[in-house]
């Protein structure tokens, strides 16, 4: 599935449509940080894979798209974020 990960400004976040259902991020940006506050995935797709499919485009999304650096709040974003580091240590706040 080609990514499909949008900004959503009225609403502050990251989303991403999977199978007609949206996982979505809720950021905040102050200076060049993005901080993820929380991931949510609906239950429809809760053990499919999609959270982390999406947390993947929204950090490539990022990191070719922005001069931003990332830090997580949530707890989901942030076990994912150590999870992958290595592919993402440019962009880590």
């Amino acid at each position: 599935m080609a990514a499909n990960i949008r900004f959503n400004e009225d609403e502050s976040r990251y989303e991403e449509d999977f199978d007609g259902h949206i996982v979505y991020a809720n950021v905040r940006q102050k200076d060049d940080i993005f901080y993820i506050d929380y991931v949510f995935s609906p239950s429809e797709l809760r053990g499919s894979g999609a959270a982390g499919r999406f947390m993947k485009d929204m950090m490539d999304h990022i990191q070719n798209n922005t001069d931003a650096k990332v830090k997580p709040i949530c707890g989901y974003a942030a076990h994912w974020i150590r999870k992958h580091e290595k592919e993402y240590k440019d962009i880590l706040g």
